[in-house]
């Protein structure tokens, strides 16, 4: 017999930046950081014993084309502790202040294997992977930090509560035609959410870095 229970994390996202932003900044390596999102508790019986197991919220399968025109998917990441957020070319507000910030991130951890950045573009249409190429040239963008492109309903969907808990949509009335948050988010290498940060503030990437070598010690 299966049964089933599901809860989610009261205020993951809010709690999340929270901890970005003013919180966890102990370098405390016997520290966890937590999996965010939907819990889903399966408890199974079988010859009279029951066992409990807890399935945690993972990024869905994707599979979107990079800078390079290599295809970019979730087996490519698998065992990979990556950061991800989304952006577009031509963003004349948020998008370099992250772009920079992100690069700092990128060349902190350029020399290591097991660590990755994927920054989605959320104007597939305009940003092609030449557009793309051009553009992590100019920004100096080490090897590790894939810029992809992939189809608007799938990244849009993927950078919300289905996904990365971040947001992205195409908005006429906003700055460049397109809206989205400012979030970097970490993932570890099963694919579960373990972290969630202001890209536009520093101190909440430097705690980001913290955090992703954090994962990359205990593993």
């Amino acid at each position: 017999m299966l049964s089933k229970y599901k809860h989610t994390l009261l205020g993951c996202v809010s709690i999340a930046l929270f901890m970005g932003v003013v919180g966890c900044t102990s370098a405390n390596q016997n520290r966890e950081l937590p999996i965010l999102g939907e819990q889903e508790i399966i408890s199974t019986s079988k010859d009279g014993i029951t066992q409990m197991d807890t399935l945690y919220h993972h990024i869905p399968e994707f599979r979107f084309v990079d800078q390079d025109s290599n295809w970019i998917s979730n087996e490519d990441l698998t065992g990979k502790i990556y950061l991800a957020d989304f952006f577009f070319t031509r963003c004349p507000t948020i998008c370099p202040i992250m772009s920079k910030n992100m690069l700092e991130v990128a060349k902190h951890f350029q020399h290591e294997p097991r660590f990755a950045i994927i920054s989605h573009t959320i104007d597939p249409d305009h940003d092609t992977p030449s557009v793309l190429k051009t553009y992590a040239q100019k920004l100096g963008a080490p090897d590790l930090w894939k810029f992809v492109n992939g189809p608007k309903s799938k990244v849009y969907d993927i950078a919300g509560a289905a996904g990365y808990f971040s947001f992205a949509t195409e908005s006429p009335e906003s700055p460049g035609g397109f809206d989205h948050s400012g979030i970097f988010t970490l993932v570890d290498g099963k694919g579960h959410v373990r972290g969630v940060y202001s890209g536009i503030e520093m101190d909440s990437v430097k705690v980001a870095i913290q955090d992703i070598q954090l994962l990359l010690d205990k593993r």
